[in-house]
Parts: C-alpha cells; sequence; structure tokens
C-alpha cells in the first residue's frame, strides 16, 4: 500500500470511484455501429504485445488511460495537419462518447486482443485512413495516412498512456519506459507509423524536431470544453472527470502549454495531485473482471489477477 494514502482514503475513493472504472472497463469492449469485441477468444491465441510486458501492466488502468488519452489528443490538435484532419473527419464535435469509445476500444485490441483480431482491426483503421485528405486552413495539404502524422499520433498517444501511469499510479524506471516504447513500435508499424519512438531518447528526439512544427489553435480549448461536459462520468462524478481533465494539463510538456495558451490554472492545484494519484494507485490495484486485461489473461489460461500480483 502506498503509505502516503491512508487506508480509509483509499476506502473512501473505491466507494466513489469504482463503479465508474467498472463501467468504463465495460464500455471499452462495445463497438457502437459494429460487433462486440469478445477478448476471451480465440483461446490460447497471443496478442501482439505479450503478457508479460509493461504495455499489459500499464493498459489496464482506466484512470491512466483516460488521462494520458486526453493529453496525448491536446498534442495531436497542436499539429496543424492531425488538428484539421481530427475535426473535420471525426465525430469529436457532434458525439464525443462515440469517438472516445471508438478510440478506446482500438487501444485495447492493439495491446490485448489476439492477433488474428487486432492485425484485422488495424487494417480496416489503414482502410478508413486511406479515405482521409483535406487542406489546413494555411493552405498545406495533409493525408491522414502520411507516415510522418502517423508517427505523431501513435507517439504522443503512447507518451501520455506511460506520462499518466508513471504520474499518478506507479512510476516507471527508465529501463521500463524504454521497453514500454519498443513494445508499441511493432503495432505502431502496422497502423502505419513507420517511425515511431522504440525508446525514451527517440521519443525526447521527436518532441524536439516537433518544436516549431506546434501551433495554438482555438479547437484544441474546444476539445477540452467538450470533454469537461460530454457525459463520459455520472452526473455525481462530473468533478472528477473535470478533475482527471486537469490532470491531463498538467501532464503536458511546459513548453507546449505555454505555446498552446494553457494557463497554469488549467491544471491541478497541488491538493488535487494526491486525489488523482489515490484515483490512480487504486485503479491499479483493484481487478475489474470486465475489463479487457483480465478477460485477456483468461483467453491466455493466465490467472484472472495476472496483472494485480507484486
Amino acid at each position: 500500500m502506498d503509505q502516503r494514502l491512508p487506508a480509509s482514503y483509499l476506502e473512501t475513493m473505491a466507494a466513489l470511484v469504482l463503479p465508474f472504472l467498472d463501467a468504463l472497463a465495460r464500455d471499452l469492449i462495445r463497438s457502437r455501429g459494429g460487433p462486440a469485441v469478445d477478448f476471451t477468444q480465440p483461446v490460447g491465441e497471443a496478442a501482439l504485445v505479450p503478457a508479460d510486458s509493461v504495455s499489459w501492466r500499464v493498459f489496464k488502468n482506466p484512470v491512466a488511460l483516460f488521462v494520458g488519452g486526453v493529453a496525448a489528443v491536446i498534442l495531436e490538435l497542436a499539429e496543424p495537419a492531425v488538428r484539421t484532419g481530427v475535426w473535420e473527419h471525426s465525430s469529436f464535435r457532434t458525439d464525443p462518447m462515440r469517438r472516445l469509445q471508438r478510440t478506446g476500444l482500438a487501444a485495447m485490441v492493439t495491446i490485448y486482443g489476439a492477433e488474428s483480431v487486432a492485425t484485422a482491426m488495424i487494417a480496416g483503421v489503414v482502410g478508413m485512413h486511406g479515405k482521409v485528405q483535406g487542406i489546413t486552413p494555411a493552405g498545406e495539404t495533409y493525408r491522414a495516412n502520411d507516415a510522418r502524422l502517423l508517427t505523431w499520433v501513435q507517439a504522443t498517444a503512447g507518451w501520455g498512456f506511460a506520462e499518466a501511469y508513471h504520474r499518478y499510479a506507479r512510476p516507471l524506471g527508465r529501463s521500463e519506459l524504454d521497453r514500454f516504447y519498443a513494445e508499441g513500435a511493432p503495432a505502431a508499424r502496422l497502423y502505419g507509423a513507420l517511425d515511431a519512438p522504440g525508446s525514451e531518447d527517440e521519443l525526447q528526439a521527436l518532441f524536439a524536431s516537433m518544436h516549431d512544427r506546434l501551433e495554438p489553435s482555438p479547437i484544441v480549448l474546444e476539445f477540452l470544453a467538450i470533454m469537461r461536459n460530454a457525459p463520459i462520468f455520472s452526473v455525481a462524478l462530473r468533478p472528477a472527470q473535470r478533475l482527471l481533465i486537469r490532470a491531463a494539463i498538467q501532464m503536458v510538456p511546459g513548453w507546449i502549454r505555454e505555446r498552446l495558451g494553457l494557463a497554469p490554472s488549467a491544471g491541478l492545484r497541488p491538493w488535487q495531485q494526491p486525489l488523482v494519484r489515490g484515483m490512480g494507485v487504486l485503479a491499479d490495484r483493484v481487478m475489474l473482471r470486465s475489463s479487457p486485461a483480465v478477460q485477456s489473461c483468461l483467453r491466455l489460461g493466465l490467472p484472472a489477477d495476472h496483472l494485480y500480483r507484486r
């Protein structure tokens, strides 16, 4: 148990947050407009990423996924071509819940799904990307299957999940971070992200190379407003939803926050940081049987609590 968090605090947090965590885990398996994914099938078939990976531990944590996903989108929307493609060719503005569910399901299938299921899904995504192209407001042409843009999207997603887990669930050592990025690189290449970073050094080099490319946009602020108000959590837990969005903003590198015009007040207050960490630590300890992580362990003949053992 984290000695900085008393047992009574975690018990109270559990009573408030566990219903949300379980519902979120179930929602990630649902596929609106398509067949549901059964992570227990085909029995015995391995995933693209092995069960003893850092990735399987990180992706089991729904708090890290939510916070990291929001932070990743902030960075994606800072890139003008990615921003235009996402905003003009997705349902974020009209149906944010559907977009979130589809994105969450894709992440779960990529990490936990049987290899045959994951590769088929990725091929479908690549096919959809092939139909998306356009011109940014500045007159720059873009294609959604451009390897450079896909590399940025894949890199920011991986960074978001790993950083959120590191900050708010369990610190990851440098070797674990390197393993995490190396584990994700093969799947990233299937998506078309040919230069996705395979280590922490490669990630930081990519971030540095984007220094002059990232720019502010009202769309970033619109996205955050949508996320604050979308019915992701129940009304009673809506303050927690907004708290996790603050945690995502806090995670964004300082120079990017400054460039995007995200004021320090948009991040976490000092007293809020232990609250987010409490949720993240709790989510890392409580096994949710409906989650893709647990269902995939069962597919491989592993104990349901395989990812929760220390």
